[in-house]
């Protein structure tokens, strides 16, 4: 299997940027694992909100294969402790999904068509977190699930 997390526009903090690049080097020996960043939409002022959350998901279903099985990371999914988020990745490997797309959507949400396409959703917190934020810290959680299926000791329960 593999795993697709894509993203709308792309990350300018330094920090951030240093941190995804930690993990994303971690993960790798593990899973393949790809970021994919969609850039961001141009002279966004001159859309009303449906028509921006229209327009990216354009771009999102662009990137999108009809195979793919699609998971948003949305403020109403579902929402895992860590340990059960890596049985629910566990149980996405041994199901026979080639590829496992996380999608993060732009500053409005998502657009009902995407919506209507995913799978299912999942929220990493009843908090909000800037777009940036949210990367570094799925990430992180993704390697965690990994190191908590082959018994590793990054996670303490």
């Amino acid at each position: 299997m593999k795993i697709t997390f894509l993203v709308l526009g792309k990350t300018d903090d330094k920090y951030i940027i240093e941190g995804i690049s930690k993990y994303l080097n971690r993960l790798k020996h593990y899973i393949r694992f790809e970021l994919i960043e969609i850039p961001d939409l141009k002279n966004t002022k001159n859309l009303r909100e449906d028509q921006q959350k229209a327009k990216e998901a354009e771009l999102i279903q662009k990137a999108l294969q009809p195979t793919d099985h699609v998971i948003l990371l949305d403020e109403n999914g579902a929402e895992f402790t860590s340990r059960k988020f890596s049985e629910f990745l566990n149980k996405k490997m041994v199901s026979g999904i080639q590829n496992l797309v996380f999608i993060v959507g732009g500053p409005y949400g998502f657009d009902e068509s995407i919506y209507k396409l995913a799978n299912s959703k999942i929220s990493l917190s009843k908090m909000t977190f800037s777009h940036q934020m949210v990367r570094l810290f799925f990430i992180e959680q993704v390697y965690r699930s990994f190191t908590i299926l082959k018994g590793e000791p990054y996670h303490h329960d």
